[in-house]
């Protein structure tokens, strides 16, 4: 028979994980509003005393552990649940009869189980690198431990929605690659970075001059941190002027092209 304080433990979590699913439901609005905000007006960014970028970066901060929450909570509620559920014989007739008599029931069940194991803004991640499948991406292949980062530029065949990995396809490895043929890696969502659409620069968030970046070095697959020089609005073409670090020449940097479409945000922590 089921105690009071379990059923009353269960009604406690489904209540906060209805606080945290509209909590996120609001930040994902406010995240929406500043997108739209830097499409309008992406020179905004530019401007001294700006903080755009930092309230959207603050925002994506607070999102994520909104759903690390979630995930939280509904993997205690379903602890609670697995304990309170009868086992052996006797309950399978009685979730059989259950499941019989409430079917309609059971299907709504699931959906609303389905959706809160899923937060709003991890779903829209999901289908996001869903979309990827055959694009070119930047990569890192490189162990959470190791002494630097290594980024290259890969092709995603794959992506698996239940372990939330990205396969991925490394067309052209140095040659220094074990094998020198093509070499496949499964990687968390964490270590890929999609590029901005080549067709579609108006709504690429553009850079401004002196921000750090992840480039493609001219001429091979690897991206190296960058700062950026000048822009592709300032420059009135679709490439960046960088300069990269550690690329010294003559005792100078040099400073080098780089189409938009081969510039990411530098990942925060990035190891050089």
């Amino acid at each position: 028979m089921t105690s009071s304080p379990d059923i009353a433990g269960i009604l406690e979590n489904t209540k906060e994980l209805d606080r945290l699913r509209k909590e996120q439901e609001e930040v994902l609005v406010e995240i929406n509003k500043m997108h739209k905000k830097l499409q309008a007006t992406p020179e905004i960014v530019e401007k001294p005393g700006d903080t755009s970028l930092s309230k959207l970066k603050n925002l994506y901060i607070q999102a994520k552990e909104l759903s690390e929450s979630e995930v939280t909570v509904s993997n205690i509620l379903l602890s609670q649940l697995d304990s309170l559920l009868p086992s052996g014989p006797t309950g399978q007739q009685r979730r059989k009869i259950v499941a019989e008599g409430n079917d309609q029931k059971r299907k709504r069940m699931k959906v609303d189980s389905d959706v809160t194991r899923v937060s709003p803004s991890m779903r829209h991640q999901i289908e996001a690198y869903a979309s990827l499948k055959g694009e070119q991406v930047a990569a890192r292949v490189t162990a959470e431990d190791a002494d630097k980062d290594e980024w290259f530029v890969v092709k995603v065949i794959h992506f698996d929605r239940e372990t939330k990995e990205v396969e991925v396809l490394d067309e052209e490895p140095g040659d220094d690659e074990e094998g020198g043929g093509q070499r496949t890696y499964k990687l968390s969502m964490s270590c890929i970075l999609p590029f901005p659409k080549r067709n579609d620069p108006s709504n690429t968030q553009e850079f401004p001059p002196g921000k750090h970046v992840l480039a493609v070095y001219p001429g091979t697959t690897a991206l190296y941190k960058a700062t950026v020089i000048s822009t592709p609005r300032k420059r009135k073409s679709d490439e960046y002027l960088l300069e990269f670090d550690d690329d010294e020449e003559d005792g100078a940097l040099p400073q080098r092209t780089v189409p938009f479409h081969k510039v990411v945000a530098l990942p925060e922590g990035h190891r050089q």
